[in-house]
């Protein structure tokens, strides 16, 4: 028995005789539960006494009289053929309801000290139902269904969704390709859509936004031109709404630079209202009694604290949530010491002047970011005392294949020969492949190769190295601010060292690993003989037939469709091919063919057969065989 509760029998209590009210203004503060209590979580603020609810314990007894009216029907479903509807789901079929029994699933997220079973699951269950009450959420509970109750507290101008009117697709992650896909997804009237992300506001790159740093594809290849070049959120709208339309003509320029390119992208996520910066995704789960994935995020205020919890309801997810530095394991005790200067060049400029200031810097790395890198300290060094090492572990500081035939190969045609490709056959052919990603733009080659020539005008040579081929085996502290690199040569087997005062680790990025995030789906997902999830030629993974949902991936599918897989240029393509297999019609029409080279050998149709009569096999050749 509830110890606020009267005992059965004994009538309904009086008004007066009612426990205090835990929303009462005078309980300002909400504590937080266990798991929750860090420095880095603030306790929230308590909304006005919800009275209203009917699950509320402290709500006095209804006073004798008229039955409540009925609660208004529910809208009928949208019709996509009518102008501006409001939001709904995209089917006619509408959810299935969820069971009134409890699930045996247990929740991904940490559970809470356990509440007064008798009232507080209930009115917390009511309260993600309806969350005009709530706008604050508290520690999750137990609702009937068996999953964690999170009320949606999406701001902005998304569409906030319940079971009952899920979003048609939900977005983890809000980087140039998830931004490309709701910015064409903003023009598909009745798709609801959310994108999530847990930085505060768009940032592509920015330790890396070195001036006068080019993009390595043209500027049509923006988030939306290759498959709508009428969309308002093309580049050169972006320029148009600047003023900048006629300076751009007169620059002759095709790749824009790096921070043009940013600030492009951030105007972008600055105008779409489905973006929600702001929100860590905490956990995605399928439930099959509703048809939908739920969503459990974290909602932090500007300074990245806690601020509310929440739940969001999606029939499909598509998953940006992009790379992450890679640092070599030798490497990675000192990365993580303060007084060390190691760093990854994804937060070069972050550390460009402490780095400067070293007397002897090295870099590692022979990719575009290591070239930018040493370019740019090269520059900033005195002449005669650069004191830099350059290493890379390809055998030469190659130039990246920008022959028009050989970027080929970044065309959707080469994507659909490279999926259709044996997996084993894949595996061995992307390694070959590094130099179409992992080269250096012949610019820069140029322009570094120009910077040490004239530096050599006055005689002498300057005092940088530039070795190829040599990888670290292992690295280790000298006193408590110099680094010793042990190195040792592929070619020749020759070791040797040396001793650092800065490292710039221009060692490229690996996808984010995604384990914790997925958990609860992992169960449903197909993978490969190498254990990595098959992934269908619409950049959906294959999962288990109870799942009805679809998952898309933006950049997690290289080993099924090839190089061109993080690449901007089919950023837009592959945004056009989700929305075409979500919305099952083409919304956006795409070409059959992108390409001037023929991969493989197409499979010529075979003649039928054709049936012969008796007469008709006396005149063939007994050599042949009859049909």
């Amino acid at each position: 028995m509830h110890p606020h509760r009267p005992p059965p029998g004994s009538g309904p209590a009086a008004p007066s005789k009612l426990p205090a009210c835990p929303y009462r203004p005078s309980a300002r503060l909400h504590r937080l539960p266990a798991y929750l209590h860090r420095p880095s979580v603030r306790p929230h603020r308590l909304p006005a006494c919800p009275h209203r609810s009917p699950a509320c314990p402290y709500r006095p007894p209804p006073a004798p009289g008229p039955t409540a009216p009925p609660s208004k029907p529910p809208a009928p479903p949208y019709e996509p053929a009518a102008p501006r509807p409001p939001p709904a789901p995209l089917t006619a079929d509408p959810p299935a309801p969820a069971p009134s029994t409890p699930s045996t699933s247990s929740p991904l997220s940490p559970p809470p000290p356990p509440p007064p079973p008798s009232w507080k699951a209930r009115h917390l269950d009511e309260r993600s139902q309806t969350s005009e009450e709530h706008p604050r959420a508290r520690h999750p509970a137990t609702p009937p269904n068996g999953s964690t109750a999170r009320p949606d507290t999406t701001h902005g101008n998304g569409p906030r969704t319940t079971p009952d009117q899920p979003l048609d697709l939900a977005g983890i992650g809000i980087g140039p390709f998830n931004l490309s896909l709701a910015a064409l997804a903003h023009g598909v009237p009745g798709l609801r859509t959310a994108f999530y992300d847990q930085t505060p506001t768009f940032r592509w790159h920015p330790g890396l936004l070195i001036d006068g740093t080019s993009l390595q594809v043209p500027y049509l290849a923006d988030l939306v031109t290759l498959a709508d070049p009428t969309s308002p959120w093309s580049f050169l709208n972006y320029l148009k709404t600047r003023e900048r339309l006629y300076p751009f003509y007169f620059a002759e320029r095709s790749h824009i630079q790096r921070a043009e390119y940013d600030a492009y992208c951030r105007w972008v996520s600055q105008s779409l209202p489905d973006l929600h910066f702001g929100h860590q995704i905490d956990a995605l789960r399928w439930n099959p009694e509703r048809n939908l994935f739920e969503i459990d995020y974290t909602q932090l205020d500007a300074d990245g604290e806690a601020e509310a919890l929440g739940r969001a309801y999606a029939r499909n997810l598509v998953l940006g949530v992009g790379t992450t530095p890679h640092i070599p394991e030798p490497l990675r005790p000192l990365a993580e010491a303060p007084t060390v200067p190691v760093i990854h060049s994804a937060d070069y400029l972050d550390h460009r002047e402490r780095i400067l200031a070293a007397d002897h810097i090295t870099v590692i790395g022979s990719g575009q970011s290591g070239a930018e890198v040493f370019l740019d300290l090269l520059r900033n060094r005195p002449a005669g005392r650069e004191k830099l090492h350059w290493l890379a572990r390809t055998p030469a500081f190659a130039p990246m294949e920008y022959s028009k035939l050989g970027l080929e190969q970044f065309t959707p045609d080469y994507t659909r020969y490279f999926h259709a490709l044996p997996e084993a056959v894949r595996n061995q052919l992307l390694p070959q492949q590094w130099q179409l990603h992992r080269g250096i733009a012949a610019g820069t080659l140029s322009d570094i190769h120009e910077e040490l020539y004239r530096r050599s005008l006055h005689g002498g040579w300057p005092d940088t190295v530039l070795t190829p081929g040599v990888f670290v085996r292992t690295a280790g502290r000298v006193g408590t601010t110099r680094v010793e690199l042990h190195l040792e040569h592929a070619q020749q087997g020759a070791r040797s060292r040396i001793t650092t005062d800065a490292v710039v680790l221009a060692t490229g990025y690996r996808e984010r690993r995604t384990e914790t995030l997925l958990a609860a789906l992992d169960p449903y997902v197909r993978r490969d003989h190498s254990d990595r999830p098959r992934i269908d030629e619409h950049h959906r993974l294959v999962l288990d037939p109870l799942v009805t949902g679809a998952v898309h991936v933006q950049n997690a599918e290289q080993h099924t469709h090839g190089v061109g897989t993080p690449d901007l240029g089919l950023a837009a393509w592959r945004s056009a091919v989700i929305l075409n297999a979500l919305t099952k019609k083409t919304v956006y029409p795409l070409p059959e063919r992108t390409a001037f080279t023929t991969f493989g050998l197409e499979p010529r149709p075979q003649p039928r057969p054709q049936r012969t009569t008796s007469e008709d096999r006396r005149t063939i050749p007994r050599q042949l065989p009859v049909h």
